[in-house]
């Protein structure tokens, strides 16, 4: 663990114990209903092309009178064969065909994260402390962890529609495959936060949350993560989700790119570029509740 982190753990350990911590002549006896769920998706291809994607995410929640809990674990891998063939022989009606199969994986990444929230006396204003872990290399990162604390308010909350904003201060050590010149792997931010429910019928409803990162040390280092989903119950403990999320990162991570000449002859260099600044994922997983 890095030597920043473990500085961090314990203050974040404080917190979210003063957070957990009773408060008898407040709350009374504190009792939590528990609930799981778990999705998951498949989605295989064979033939002149052949894939493989899994992606699997467990969510525990529990509900007390004034706090919450939530812990998140997941990831998605994608998998490709590419078929290398070569002929031997004289002609179209002499040959012998050889063919090499190489698996490559396209896509890969691992996340966990956790949040408590404890709601404000009588008021729809709550505090919330969180903690997470991504794992990116496809974005350019080894190891992303960050840690978060702040306020939030419930602006809407009906029968059928739920508004929520938050915002907090963030500490957040970012561990890149390549790594960045003098750019430091730990600094302080900010992040804001919108959640969006509504149920759109007596078996479907849809969700909406967007976030954005600010690095206060480099103010053009923002990041976004967008995701929206529309789920459909098949019966009481299995719904059908279909889910779309846009990850943004405006300094996205480095990679290593190797250099040739204008004679396309390689110079045992690599030089430093970009990726992407986008990433976007469409999921259609099968949603296990108890």
């Amino acid at each position: 663990m890095p030597s920043d982190v473990r500085r961090f753990v314990p203050l974040f350990v404080l917190l979210m114990l003063g957070f957990a911590v009773p408060a008898a002549s407040q709350d009374g006896p504190q009792t939590f209903a528990w609930s799981n769920s778990t999705e998951f998706a498949f989605v295989t291809a064979s033939g002149n092309a052949s894939s493989t994607t899994i992606g699997l995410t467990a969510t525990l929640e529990g509900e007390g009178p004034v706090r919450s809990f939530k812990l998140e674990v997941g990831g998605i891998r994608a998998n490709s064969e590419f078929v290398d063939r070569v002929a031997t022989g004289t002609g179209q009606d002499d040959f012998v065909l050889s063919e090499t199969v190489r698996e490559e994986t396209s896509a890969e990444r691992y996340f966990s994260r956790a949040r408590f929230d404890r709601d404000l006396g009588e008021s729809r204003l709550f505090l919330f402390a969180g903690a997470g872990w991504e794992r990116d290399t496809f974005a350019g990162f080894d190891n992303r962890y960050s840690f978060v604390a702040g306020i939030g308010d419930v602006l809407l909350d009906t029968e059928r529609t739920r508004l929520e904003g938050n915002i907090g201060g963030t500490y957040t050590i970012q561990q890149d495959v390549e790594p960045t010149p003098d750019r430091d792997e730990g600094f302080g931010g900010v992040r804001a936060e919108v959640e969006f429910f509504r149920d759109l019928t007596a078996t479907a409803d849809f969700e909406s949350t967007v976030i954005g990162d600010g690095n206060l040390a480099d103010t053009e280092d923002l990041r976004l993560d967008w995701v929206s989903s529309v789920s459909v119950s098949l019966t009481d403990g299995l719904a059908l989700k279909t889910s779309y999320r846009m990850l943004f990162d405006n300094q996205p991570a480095l990679v290593g790119v190797p250099l040739f000449d204008a004679g396309n002859n390689p110079l045992d260099q690599e030089v430093l570029v970009s990726k992407e600044q986008f990433d976007n994922f469409v999921t259609v997983s099968l949603v296990i509740s108890l």
